[in-house]
């Protein structure tokens, strides 16, 4: 048999070459279940999604008396308020379910004891305060994680939360390692000249779990041909990729391009890289079959630059390390003088800045370290860092990761997560940084910087029409696109079969309706403003019109578990919870972005999912959408 290299390929090309050709062949580990428990490291397949809330009941977040925030209005130094035990308030502990009847907490700090059954209150509580209310962490039905996401810790927390006790996950990859050479021995402490020790496949073995494979390491395997060609069919029999170590060069007796080429097809055969030229990219029966040089630091090199980005191909997720990186805090972060405070982060660039975006601190709440980037720490005796200000933080993910994240911010609605999975499932590289902020938020995040890509929903009360006024009036002077999202059903979301008999807006000042509002700033607060002012009722008047959510599903939940009579929002999240749902307009909900990004890749593939026919699909099955015209730029 004569040898020959094929060719010098650069490294980059290479790869793009050896993964197309995967592609090509069918080349998939398929998926498995496994329990929540033991499924650290391993890579979503699909979207998990929560069954359960969490915390799935109203809870008490201190130590104190559970009150009616009502019975309380009024209570100052002067005219303090009396309460009775078990008429007016009930003693609760952190954690303890809010007692039926109460909807706030008062801090025992807070209460002044007359007797054993009598307290004092000299400041007036508001609705909710000091409760964890059912969904603060996770919703019913909230996704998660997307799919082709790493299980960190913290995810398994918040899976096992939301009542989720196995997942399905992509298989973990088995890594056959075969080591050759007449001249290789199994480590020993008194080799005999011309004795090799074989020490690659540990070096391998240890890379290969490290990264998340399971290796499997064979004989030695002598320089004989067939005996080659026999490990190999053997290893690609059992294991999903091969490394072939050394016999990959022109030495009399380097047989491996002629054996992976008799089973299989070598595909490229010498990369321009130093150490590591010799290396072999090959497949049988369409699985992955490495050669690998011999000697230990080619071995290495080859293992880091090739079979690594296999890996990564394969397990549907980048592999990562955690450096120390410099942003820029996007939104100003307050602090205690008395702890060192760790805060989770979201990254991702815009323009030239990296920005930071603190998410949410409470400390019951898992799912934002889920959601984090990167840690910062707030210095003990610090009271705060100023917005803009450039801080230092800890990577959680790689600086690829980030780079390759759509900073999505403005009002909230579930399309994102359905946009955003899409987008994984077809390039397991692409991320999503979104915060909801409302539709103003949104805006004034574009005009600052802060973001590619901002959902608004913004009401001109004067033409009756949607976005524009608001993009002419405060991005004025700025080159915005606005992009055509979709036109979805805004109403009141209420309990299945309408017990209160509600007909629209002209009853939320109903005597012992309890209502739950939107943040302000969003284009839903925005839009009951619009029709109060126009209506009959008085907003003071509205109970719960100051009980702010941030969004359109932890609005639906409160409804759906009787914590608040009426919320409103869109139809999709009414129909996620079984609600029934009081139609008042349809909205026409657009995306805007600056007209610098437009071409690059990431928005062009965000366009791309919200124009296709996926996309479309997956909004008809949630309801109360129209995507014609969806992508678009108006």
């Amino acid at each position: 048999m004569n040898y020959s290299y094929l060719e010098n390929k650069e490294l980059g090309e290479a790869l793009a070459y050896y993964k197309s050709k995967l592609q090509m062949e069918g080349f998939s580990l398929g998926t498995e279940t496994a329990d929540v428990p033991s499924a650290l490291d391993r890579i979503t397949s699909s979207a998990v999604y929560a069954r359960i809330s969490s915390p799935h009941y109203n809870a008490s977040a201190m130590d104190g008396i559970a009150v009616n925030a009502h019975d309380t209005f009024g209570a100052t130094d002067t005219t303090p308020v009396v309460l009775k035990k078990g008429k007016g308030y009930e003693v609760v502990d952190t954690g303890d379910p809010l007692p039926d009847g109460r909807d706030a907490v008062i801090m025992v700090e807070d209460v002044i004891d007359i007797d054993e059954d009598t307290v004092r209150i000299i400041a007036a509580a508001a609705p909710w305060q000091h409760i964890r209310q059912v969904g603060e962490d996770l919703c019913q039905d909230e996704m998660v994680v997307p799919s082709n996401t790493r299980i960190e810790p913290s995810t398994m927390g918040a899976m096992l939360a939301g009542g989720i006790s196995q997942v399905e996950v992509w298989k973990l990859p088995r890594v056959g390692i075969i080591p050759t050479g007449d001249e290789i021995v199994a480590p020993k402490a008194d080799p005999l000249p011309g004795e090799i020790l074989e020490f690659n496949s540990t070096i391998f073995s240890a890379m290969v779990r490290r990264w998340g494979g399971i290796p499997v390491t064979y004989p030695i395997v002598p320089d004989r041909y067939e005996l080659i060609k026999g490990a190999l069919e053997k290893a690609v029999s059992e294991c999903d990729i091969v490394i072939l170590n050394a016999g990959s060069s022109a030495g009399r007796d380097d047989y491996s391009s002629m054996a992976i080429g008799e089973l299989g097809e070598v595909h490229v055969h010498g990369i321009a890289i130093k150490p590591g030229k010799p290396t072999i990219l090959g497949t049988i029966y369409g699985k992955p079959v490495i050669g690998v040089p011999g000697y230990p630091v080619s071995g290495i090199i080859v293992l880091e630059k090739i079979v690594k980005e296999i890996l990564e191909t394969v397990i549907k997720s980048p592999l990562r390390t955690y450096p120390k990186i410099r942003a820029v805090l996007s939104r100003r972060l307050m602090s205690t003088l008395k702890y060192e405070e760790y805060v989770r982060m979201k990254l991702g660039r815009v323009g030239g800045k990296l920005i930071a975006t603190p998410l949410s601190r409470g400390a019951g709440v898992v799912s934002s370290f889920v959601k984090a980037d990167a840690l910062f720490t707030v210095p003990m005796n610090t009271e705060g860092i100023e917005a803009s200000e450039e801080i230092e933080l800890e990577l959680l993910k790689t600086e690829k990761e980030i780079e390759n994240t759509l900073v999505m911010t403005g009002s909230h609605d579930p399309l994102i997560d359905v946009a955003y999975d899409l987008m994984r499932k077809r390039n397991p590289e692409r991320y999503v940084s979104s915060s909801h902020v409302g539709s103003m938020g949104g805006i004034m995040a574009i005009k600052r910087g802060e973001a590619h890509v901002a959902g608004i929903h913004l009401l001109d009360e004067e033409t009756g029409e949607y976005n524009r006024a608001y993009i002419e009036k405060y991005l004025k002077g700025q080159d915005i696109v606005r992009i055509k999202g979709v036109k979805r059903s805004q109403g009141l979301m209420i309990a299945k079969g309408n017990p209160l008999g509600l007909k629209g807006v002209e009853d939320l000042s109903r005597d012992g309706l309890r209502y739950v509002n939107r943040q302000k700033g969003s284009g839903t607060r925005i839009l009951l403003d619009y029709l109060l002012k126009n209506g009959t009722i008085d907003r003071d008047s509205i109970y719960g019109y100051d009980r702010e959510e941030l969004t359109h599903m932890s609005v639906a939940i409160q409804v759906a578990t009787g914590s608040a009579d009426c919320g409103m929002g869109i139809f999709s999240a009414a129909k996620i919870y079984g609600l029934d749902f009081i139609p008042i307009c349809d909205e026409e909900y657009d995306f805007i972005a600056p007209a610098e990004y437009m071409d690059s890749p990431i928005i062009r593939d965000f366009l791309g999912i919200i124009k296709s026919g996926e996309f479309r699909d997956k909004l008809m099955e949630l309801g109360g959408y129209s995507t014609e015209g969806c992508g678009t730029i108006l």
